[in-house]
């Protein structure tokens, strides 16, 4: 368990801070902010599980849905994505863009963005570490996923690296991982 509160940053950029869990109506739900340089942001991706939602406090953020044009965020405008949505927003200005948001239910995701975020920076490009970014895409399929990444390449390529990967004894630090949920039926 990661306690809270907890930064994490990449060289992209980006710097996301999980504040604290709240219970709201009797769900829960994880205060995130975030920083994110001009340019930067998170790849289309989708909670299976969870709705997102991010207000956006300084800069201008650029959002999307996959499928539909680009939409706009200004200061004091709120977007929210539903758990399903295939969904990804960057800074579209040229100053620091600052949100407030939260994550609900928290599930798994300090330790997924967390693990992810280590993945990224020990790599030596823009992407995680291979071995690292397949065991998680593999083992939390059912939570989290990265639709621009070709099904052939998830289903078949990635489980073969996870059995190289363990063969290898690259998965030691994920020793801890929390047990993924079940798929939504």
């Amino acid at each position: 368990m990661i306690n809270l509160p907890h930064t994490i940053q990449t060289r992209k950029g980006e710097q996301l801070t999980f504040q604290k869990i709240i219970l709201e109506n009797g769900v829960e739900k994880l205060l995130v902010t975030n920083q994110v340089q001009p340019g930067a942001g998170p790849i289309l991706h989708t909670h299976w599980q969870q709705e997102e939602s991010l207000t956006v406090t300084h800069g201008k953020m650029g959002w999307q849905i996959l499928g539909q044009p680009p939409q706009y965020a200004f200061p004091g405008d709120s977007v929210t994505f539903t758990r399903g949505t295939p969904h990804r927003f960057w800074n579209d200005g040229e100053d620091l863009l600052r949100c407030d948001g939260w994550i609900s239910p928290p599930h798994s995701i300090v330790f997924f963005l967390d693990t992810i975020y280590a993945a990224i920076n020990k790599s030596a490009t823009d992407r995680p570490d291979a071995f690292d970014a397949a065991w998680l895409l593999t083992r939390y399929a059912s939570e989290y996923d990265l639709p621009e990444i070709p099904t052939f390449v998830k289903k078949v390529i990635m489980p073969i690296q996870v059995m190289v990967g363990k063969f290898l004894g690259k998965y030691k630090h994920f020793k801890n991982a929390p047990i993924p949920l079940p798929p939504v039926r």
